[in-house]
């Protein structure tokens, strides 16, 4: 059965004699002003549960939203529920306000932050992120290890997706070598820091996330005190040792940890979060329980790598943090995925939990922090 539509007029005749005017935009549209009288209830949380805010499913309901496609398809949602007197408000609140019908805005005393509502306005319009899933992006802190490869990448969309907060931790310097994949550097910072660099091109692309430079090498010693109050950590090392202490460092303190490694054309991403769920998700230590010989997992610089996909697999890292932070969707927990640059293919490989593992087994008590260089090393 069609989904009959009304004109604003006709809406204001019947909201007049009982009909209740349901605007279904999100949070953030509404704030900037709705139709008088409309009760605000964003479309994602009608459709879930329509009878928790209208028991009676004969209720005459009359859907409004910016232009009227929306309103629709809520309306065909809750006539589908059984909801037998529902309508659409053509042309929703441009045409409302365009025949003269009035808004209701906010307290004038209440400040409309402009600025949040028009940089995320793609995010907002989200269900699964909406305004309160951006809230919680702005309250996020995220850890990243490397402003290089990597972290470009993974910095440049954390920090335009609105994350608070980023801790980038590195103690290297721009090189020229470094531009055909570095992303986050240009050639007038050669010989800078790169969490220098990072900062001032990230501050600059978002001004609202707070970016924290730390230009310090990751060791036993400080990376507790780099982890402290961090949501999520991003792996975007280009050694063996690092990636052990990261790794045990997270499932000691049970943090998630979202891994990433390329490798001249191919690269890996996985989430690995033992700490919060032993038993049911691996560490990195189950997928490689000990490292590979030097000779058989040569670094960039003496194996050389495809200049786009470190920023392949630093987007997938990324993706992987938003994921995490916002509870939606399905992480890569105990999988690993693999991209071959080549072929542009992608394949997953099912990685469960070790219960044997020397750091995450269920009841096995932290060992300790060890010489990672010589673990790395053989020796």
């Amino acid at each position: 059965m069609a989904i009959p539509e009304i004109t604003p007029r006709e809406a204001h005749l019947r909201q007049s004699q009982g009909a209740v005017l349901v605007d279904v935009r999100e949070d953030h549209e509404r704030d900037l002003g709705m139709a008088e009288g409309a009760r605000g209830i964003a479309r994602a949380e009608l459709e879930e549960d329509p009878s928790f805010h209208f028991a009676d499913p004969d209720t005459e309901l009359m859907l409004i939203c910016q232009s009227g496609g929306r309103s629709m398809l809520a309306a065909e949602v809750l006539q589908r529920l059984g909801y037998r007197n529902v309508v659409s408000v053509r042309g929703g609140t441009l045409r409302w306000t365009a025949d003269g019908f009035p808004l209701t805005r906010p307290d004038a005393a209440v400040e409309i932050d402009h600025d949040f509502h028009d940089r995320y306005s793609r995010h907002l319009l989200l269900p699964e992120i909406g305004t309160r899933g951006q809230r919680r992006l702005e309250l996020a802190r995220v850890l990243m290890i490397g402003a290089g490869g990597l972290g470009s990448p993974a910095a440049f969309y954390l920090a335009a997706a609105g994350v608070g907060h980023l801790r980038i931790v590195d103690d290297d310097v721009v090189e020229r070598s470094n531009l055909q994949r570095q992303v986050l550097h240009t050639d007038a910072d050669i010989g800078m820091p790169k969490v220098d660099s990072a900062e001032t091109r990230l501050s600059a692309l978002n001004p609202r996330t707070h970016v924290e430079a730390v230009a310090e090498r990751v060791t036993s010693d400080n990376v507790e005190r780099l982890l402290e109050d961090v949501d999520v950590v991003l792996d975007g090392a280009d050694n063996f040792p690092v990636r052990y202490l990261l790794n045990d460092a997270c499932v000691k303190l049970g943090k998630p940890l979202v891994y990433g490694a390329v490798h001249r054309f191919e690269g890996q991403v996985s989430v690995f979060d033992a700490g919060r769920k032993r038993g049911v998700a691996p560490c990195y230590r189950c997928l490689f329980p000990e490292p590979p010989p030097p000779e058989a997992a040569p670094n960039c610089s003496e194996a050389g790598v495809l200049g786009v996909l470190p920023g392949v697999v630093g987007m997938l890292e990324a993706t992987e943090v938003l994921k995490l932070l916002l509870h939606i969707g399905e992480p890569l927990a105990g999988r690993l995925l693999h991209f071959d640059a080549l072929s542009m293919r992608f394949r997953e490989t099912r990685l469960p939990p070790d219960p044997d593992c020397a750091l995450c087994a269920p009841g096995r008590p932290f060992p300790g922090y060890i010489d990672y260089a010589a673990f790395c090393s053989g020796a």
